[in-house]
């Protein structure tokens, strides 16, 4: 398939904000700490795939056999009401926020909004910088959270994500541990729950359309929607499909898994170094006439200060 990539835009120039890891740590026991999650035990699952439609200078391929330890992980994406008494706890601030702006979808920003818009993404074009867009304000600074506490957080990066995991005593999943739960016990199925896509729009939020000018809305979602709407995979694990792409612990790279060796097949956490991190799931923007990365296999990338709106992350817990 053509390299076409609606994903997740990056921020082309860093600025070395100190993140801030210095608050106290959730006193959450055990117990609570997995209330919401679910089991995943040890075993090994076929990852990857060798599937014609595949993005291959992801890296998706090839189809090899990986071992995972016994992992909890969430049954959905970190909520808006979640990522809130994370940042009302501890006074924490995003990377969009000390930035001053994020990426937007440029259809979710409203007309007073678009006036003061002045950049957008080359070859993307669909997605603009937009001043004062962060989490509490995901579509820009006239925009709120009414109504969208049980929606995934967006606009947090892999560093946010990172320092929420380390407040609640999780961690984010490495892509191998993402890609096992996601598939629910399944063996090589293209999606989590299954391999029909007849009727897709009403199992995961993609768009309905002609990318980027059409949304037919026949879900009813033109950007998020909550994290529990669609149905579980047979895990009982929600919206590994669409909706947000979700951070993983993993330094990205095409080529690092292709060569069998014990780091690569057994509990791999990918290259010791790297640009950019890995992301999983697709988003609410994917579409099989562009970018099919709502596939369970699908992989892609971004720098670890970005953020955007259709970007967000849920965790694991290792019981050690």
């Amino acid at each position: 398939m053509s390299e076409k990539n609606c994903c997740s835009p990056n921020r082309e120039k860093s600025i070395d904000f100190e993140i801030k890891n210095d608050f106290s740590i959730s006193n959450l026991s055990e117990k609570s700490k997995i209330s919401k999650m679910v089991k995943v035990s040890q075993g090994s699952f076929l990852m990857g795939t060798d599937y014609e439609n595949a993005f291959v200078n992801d890296g998706e391929g090839p189809v090899r056999e990986v071992e995972v330890d016994t992992f909890y992980i969430d049954q959905f994406p970190v909520t808006n009401k979640d990522f809130d008494d994370f940042c009302s706890q501890t006074g924490y601030k995003t990377e969009a926020e000390k930035y001053k702006w994020s990426f937007v979808f440029y259809q979710l920003v409203s007309n007073n909004t678009k006036n003061s818009v002045t950049e957008t993404v080359s070859g993307a074009p669909w997605w603009w910088k937009v001043d004062g867009a962060y989490w509490r304000n995901p579509n820009g600074p006239d925009s709120n959270l009414m109504d969208l506490e049980k929606h995934p957080v967006v606009h947090v990066s892999w560093n946010d994500a990172n320092a929420y995991a380390k407040w609640i005593g999780k961690d984010l999943p490495t892509e191998a541990e993402w890609e096992m739960a996601a598939r629910g016990g399944l063996n090589q199925n293209i999606f989590s729950w299954g391999n029909d896509d007849n009727d897709i729009y009403n199992k995961c939020n993609i768009w309905d359309g002609d990318f980027p000018e059409t949304n037919t809305l026949k879900d009813g979602w033109l950007g998020t929607s909550p994290v529990d709407y669609y149905e579980p995979n047979n895990y009982g694990i929600y919206d590994t499909s669409g909706n947000v792409w979700e951070w993983c612990k993993d330094w990205f790279s095409p080529s690092f898994h292709q060569v069998e060796r014990k780091d690569t097949r057994i509990n791999p956490t990918g290259p010791k170094y790297g640009s950019s991190k890995t992301m999983k799931g697709g988003s609410y923007l994917c579409h099989n006439s562009y970018c099919n990365r709502y596939r369970t296999s699908a992989r892609t990338q971004n720098t670890p200060d970005s953020s955007t709106g259709n970007l967000g992350f849920r965790l694991i817990y290792r019981n050690k």
